[in-house]
This record gives C-alpha cells, structure tokens and sequence, in this order.
C-alpha cells in the first residue's frame, strides 16, 4: 500500500484569493471572511475530513496596478480587504483538536523577536499544531506601507531572512533549557535562573538581547514551509523548510525540482525526508466525466479572467492592464513576463494566443478535472513523482473542501492514499514522527549554546 498523502487546506482571510470572481456563487461563503463564524466551521469541517493543515496565505499590501490604479483591485476584491490571519489561529485551535494550522508572516511586518513571542504563545494554545510559511516579500506597495521606499533588492531580501531565522531559533531553542520552568509551590522557585539565557544577537539589521519572553512550547520551532523557487528562494529552502509549496504544471515538474531540492540538501547537513513536498492542486469533481466537465465549464464561465490578469501581472510587477483580452501576445512587448507568455503560446493549439488566455490558464494550470477515480489516479501519479502532499485550493468555501471529504477522501482512503485517522501529538510529530526540530536543522545548533 502507498503511503497516505498529507492534505492542506489553502485559503486566505479575503474574499477574492485565487479564483476570482467566484465568490459571487451561491453557497461562496469566503465573502464572510470577516466572520469568525466561518473559519471555526471550516476547521471544523477539515478536521472531520481528516486533512493535515489549515493554510493561511497573507499578503500586507496590494499587487502592482491594473489600468493605472489599484481600482481593479477594490472593485473585484482581489485580496483586499484581506485579515491578519494569525489573530484568529488560537480561536481555531480551540475548535479543533488534531488540525495544524500554517500561517503567513512575512520578514518585513514584525520584529523577530515580537514574532517569536507570537509564535510561541500560538504553539501553547494550540498544544503544538503551529506552523509558519516564510516568505520575504515580493510587493513594492508592501515595502512602503512599511516604512521603505521601494522593494528590497531580491537576493538581499533573502539575506534578511536567513538572519531573521537566526534570530528566532536563537530565542526558540536556545534562550530556555528544557526543565527551566520549575514552578514549584513548596520551594517557590517559578524557574531557573542557571537554565534562562540571553541571546546577545548582534546582525545586519538586528539587536536583541533576549532572553525570549515565552518558555518553550512543545514544538520550539514551529513547521517551518517555505515555497522560494529563485536559486536564492531554493538554497533558503534547502537550508531551512520543513515543507515546500509546489506549483508544478505536471507531475513530471514536480519530479525534477523534488530531484533538484533533495540533491542540495546534503550541501545544508540535511537529510532527504527533512523536506514534505506539498504541490497545489484545485479539483471539480463529478460523479461522471460528464458532469466533471460540465461543472468545469460552469466554473470556468465564473471566474473573472480579466482579475485573473490583474493578479498575475501585478505579482510579477508587470501593467497588463493596458491590454485588451483579445489583443494577441504577440503585441505584447516585455521582457519581465516572456517565460510566462511563451508557456501561454505554447498552450493555445489551432490560434494565436490572446492577453485573455492568460487569466483563462492561469485559472485551469492546477486543476484536477473528473470522477473521484478519476482523481485518486491522477494523485498517484503526484505521489510517484516524489509528492508528499497536497495543497487543497478553493473555488469557494467551504463547498470545494466538503466535496473533497465527501467524494474524493472514500476514494483514497480505500486506495491507501489518505490516512484513516489522526497520529497523536503535536504537527510536527503528525508529518515526522517528532516534536522538535532534528539535529540536522540549523536551529537545532542552538540547544544549550547560550551557557
């Protein structure tokens, strides 16, 4: 039997994340995203389906202008408003018992050490199930609502993460000896003193002397994913995830970079099964082909292609909003988007490929179309390319996760592609069979360094 596939719910506390436009279906309930109420009943809902993680992407400011302005952006709701999704994780835990939670917090919104306080008080209330995604921050308008005057330059953001990581495994693994907190009523000794360090860091951008203000949780660190495909993104990677985001577009991709991350890992004193590889998939099942397909068109007739341009475009810094859909690419003139828009030519068989095929492909790239047979061959396919995991995305919420559960789960349970029930202990222990880090990571230098 094949070992179970990990699952990860991918969502964001907006309205509009991936798929836009369709958050005007009927049942979308993303549109309460301001609603505790909502994310309660999903993690709820993932941790009857048995699924690994709740996933938060996050984004602190707006993707690059459509048209001239950010005005497409507010009146499609493209991840604005959007929430902090790390002030309601602690409300989910409480909900839940078994579900993991991820969230994304990027280099650039809080201090180190502030986050490390904040990640470790998150550890405790949720008994171990916290995991964060490290990203460094790719929006010039995110720069300047801190403070910057444009975006760091792209490997020196990577720079600043590798010593924003050092500072938080110092306070999370090191400034607190296991045993510290006594808290013994008789002696009235609450912890000792011999076992609390400082951590005296002194780096490029930061200054902190610790000691961490939290005592240790049960995982120290928390999961740490990362998803940096630049040779810059990969080494940070190699170095420090626990877990990688994929967005492969065949399964065959996702072997060679798989392939391409283990081979660097030894260069980092890593091990090969130190990294879960997560790809990102979207589904629309149906109970024949037929009405797979038809469900298909119905959802392709939905999403709005022109955000769907907006938000590519705006990622990758690139004004396509000057544009029409139907003006061919090849009258497109940049040299920032070329791999992308020869991956659209390269698509289109019968015509010349339009601005418009861009968002119609951007949307389908990931998507998983068929019966739930159907579907469990094509994960099989994922897993034996070297694919630990599925990363669950969402037409809308809650209604493409409990089609999941309901239809496809069954399907994979009875092929041995999900697993029947929850291991015990914390996240980490879930995907690796331990609550702390391992010797080979990075952090783990910091056990009793501070002595």
């Amino acid at each position: 039997m094949p070992t179970p596939l990990i699952f990860s719910a991918f969502v964001m506390n907006t309205a509009s994340h991936i798929l836009h436009g369709v958050w005007r279906q009927p049942g979308a309930r993303q549109v309460e995203f301001n609603s505790l109420d909502l994310w309660v009943d999903l993690a709820k809902e993932l941790e009857r389906g048995l699924f690994d993680v709740l996933f938060f992407a996050d984004v602190t400011g707006l993707y690059g202008d459509f048209d001239g302005s950010y005005k497409k952006h507010v009146d499609i709701g493209l991840q604005i408003p959007s929430n902090d999704p790390s002030v309601i994780l602690s409300a989910l835990a409480y909900n839940t018992e078994n579900l993991g939670f991820a969230f994304t917090s990027s280099i650039l919104q809080e201090h180190p050490f502030n986050f490390a306080r904040k990640i470790s008080t998150l550890d405790h209330a949720s008994k171990g199930r916290i995991a964060w995604n490290i990203v460094t921050n790719s929006l010039p308008n995110a720069a300047r609502n801190f403070g910057y005057d444009d975006l760091t330059p792209h490997d020196e953001r990577y720079e600043w993460a590798e010593e924003y990581v050092d500072v938080t495994y110092k306070l999370w693994e090191g400034s607190w000896d296991d045993g510290a907190l006594l808290q013994d009523r008789e002696s009235g000794l609450h912890g000792d003193f011999s076992k609390v360090h400082r951590i005296n860091h002194v780096g490029k951008r930061y200054k902190v002397e610790g000691p961490h203000l939290v005592a240790p949780s049960l995982q120290r660190t928390p999961v740490l994913f990362q998803a940096g495909s630049s040779p810059a993104g990969t080494k940070f990677a190699a170095a420090n995830a626990e877990a990688q985001f994929l967005i492969a577009p065949t399964p065959d991709a996702a072997a060679s970079k798989i392939t391409s991350m283990q081979a660097l890992l030894p260069k980092y004193g890593r091990r090969a099964g130190d990294i879960k590889f997560f790809q990102g998939l979207s589904f629309v099942i149906g109970s024949t082909e037929e009405e797979a397909a038809r469900k298909d068109r119905e959802l392709d007739a939905a999403i709005d292609d022109e955000a769907m341009i907006a938000h590519l475009g705006g990622a990758m810094g690139i004004e396509l909003g000057t544009n029409q859909l139907d003006q061919p690419l090849s009258d497109v003139k940049t040299q920032g988007i070329q791999s992308v828009l020869n991956w659209v030519r390269e698509s289109i068989e019968g015509r010349e490929a339009t601005v418009r095929d861009i968002g119609i492909l951007t949307g389908k790239r990931s998507r998983l179309v068929g019966t739930p047979e159907q579907i469990a061959g094509k994960l099989k396919a994922w897993q034996a390319a070297g694919v630990d995991g599925i990363n669950v995305m969402n037409a809308t919420i809650p209604g493409s996760y409990s089609d999941f559960i309901e239809h496809v789960m069954p399907v994979l349970r009875k092929q041995g592609l999900a697993k029947e029930g929850y291991a015990p202990g914390s996240l980490r222990r879930k995907l690796f069979g331990h609550d702390t880090v391992p010797e080979t990571h990075p952090a783990a230098a910091y056990r009793q360094a501070f002595h």
